[in-house]
């Protein structure tokens, strides 16, 4: 009976830590779907309730793939220094010395890079599954990339006393306030180097970090700790959490960051779908078999092997 409700607890503690959260997540892909240029659009417009479900599926095979949770982060302050020999795509990196350890500090970048060879794949093939697939999923971790959060190891505030600041961040501000942000981020531009444009998303994302725990710790001082926090409903569950005054004071310190981020979410996802079907040869996708979504079969009740404290 302890460890059913041990294992409770673990995957209530996981759900807090859902990574932009769901909303977001959704929100990021639908709105890539509406940059896209007009030879592209139709297919993804097609299948924009796909793609949008679908968007939330890397984060929901962490509870049942022990590999998953290392590619939705990178722990930068984990390396002594960093190298442009790093900047290359996963299968040149020497897999002896260096792929078993930077597995260890999160790999978001490289995965970028290889989801995206799996949707120029798809494109080539002109398989609808696999490109809504791969294109939901890329859009996913190039997400991720843009949250500061997703590039440290002090993730959740934990080494800093600042726990739940990622759900704060990443998934409660999202929710309260996107329907005030111009989401509109115009068309897409083609990538040529996927490896180098994902790593100056994670730089862009950490220099961002001593901003997201400073303005946390200044809101914190001009409130007292019975305003800072209080009992939030969530998914019908009554947990301790930041206040809805401290999310609002917060978000409204952080100017405009949080927007900002998921403009950039949107325009890196969109850019990426494009620059992929550009490099597959602009494939005709006005012909291909519609794809029907079905009702998703991955279990919540599993959870990594590693655990989700291991998983940003």
């Amino acid at each position: 009976m302890k460890t059913l409700f041990a294992a409770v607890l673990l995957i209530l503690f996981a759900a807090s830590l859902q990574s932009w959260g769901f909303f977001a997540h959704r929100t990021i892909n639908k709105h890539a779907t509406y940059s896209l240029p007009s030879d592209l659009a139709p297919f993804f417009k097609k299948h924009l309730y796909a793609i949008t479900e679908k968007a939330i599926n890397a984060d929901k095979r962490v509870y049942i793939d022990s590999a998953e949770s290392t590619r939705h982060f990178i722990d930068l302050d984990r390396y002594e220094h960093l190298s442009d020999s790093l900047v290359v795509p996963w299968f040149k990196l020497n897999k002896r010395l260096q792929q078993h350890d930077l597995l260890k500090r999160g790999i978001v970048p490289w995965q970028i890079d290889l989801t995206y060879r799996k949707l120029l794949k798809a494109f080539h093939q002109k398989n609808t599954k696999a490109i809504i697939r791969h294109a939901a999923d890329l859009g996913h971790y190039a997400s991720d990339a843009h949250v500061p959060l997703h590039t440290t190891s002090n993730y959740n505030g934990q080494l800093s006393g600042q726990v739940g600041i990622h759900a704060l961040w990443e998934t409660r501000s999202p929710e309260r306030f996107m329907h005030s942000y111009d989401l509109y981020v115009g068309k897409p531009v083609y990538i040529d180097n996927v490896v180098e444009f994902a790593w100056n998303a994670v730089h862009e994302s950490h220099a961002l970090l001593d901003s997201v725990f400073e303005l946390e710790k200044k809101v914190s001082a001009s409130m007292s700790h019975r305003m800072k926090k209080s009992y939030v409903l969530r998914n019908n569950l009554l947990m301790l959490n930041y206040s809805d005054e401290f999310c609002e004071r917060y978000h409204e310190a952080m100017n405009g960051m949080v927007e900002r981020r998921i403009r950039k979410a949107i325009h890196a996802t969109a850019s990426l779908w494009y620059s992929a079907w550009i490099d597959a040869g602009q494939p005709d996708l006005s012909k291909l078999a519609p794809f029907e979504i079905k009702k998703d079969s991955i279990p919540y009740q599993r959870l990594s092997p590693k655990g989700r404290e291991e998983w940003h």
